[in-house]
């Protein structure tokens, strides 16, 4: 499996990036290892209702997390937008492997739920919870250029 960003978010991972709502969020999903569907067909997809509907399962052990300090910069000197987050940590994770992490646009962090979570990037996360803290560093999470 690659990282790849979600055809309906194509050219607004940045937008959405710069929490454009009062109580919106990007959020992690850990994204378990057996099941998942190929990236030919979750590409297409444009809800994570649609994405957890078929054979891809999330690793909810774990949990879903809130990204911190997300920001979204323009960059006019290497004409590109940069998206960048906080480093997500799951303490003492547990539970099946995973393979990687769904982040996804919460438009309404207050009533929301998969049916309106907007997938924007899909990203490889290997790893098998063992009971201490998994990190996944985020450096860049989305450049456009």
């Amino acid at each position: 499996m690659g990282s790849f960003v979600f055809n309906v978010s194509k050219g607004k991972v940045a937008y959405y990036a710069s929490l454009p709502g009062t109580n919106d969020a990007l959020i992690a999903i850990p994204i378990e290892a057996t099941g998942v569907q190929a990236d030919a067909t979750l590409i297409d997809l444009d809800t994570v209702a649609a994405i957890l509907a078929g054979s891809t399962n999330e690793q909810a052990t774990m949990g879903r997390k809130t990204l911190a300090a997300v920001s979204s910069t323009v960059d006019d000197t290497a004409n590109q937008a940069v998206v960048d987050a906080d480093d997500v940590t799951w303490s003492s994770a547990t539970g099946s492997a995973v393979s990687d992490v769904l982040i996804a646009y919460d438009p309404d962090t207050t009533t929301g739920d998969d049916t309106t979570l907007i997938p924007l990037t899909w990203h490889d996360f290997v790893a098998t919870p063992d009971g201490t803290d998994l990190v996944a560093a985020i450096v860049d999470l989305f450049t456009a250029s």
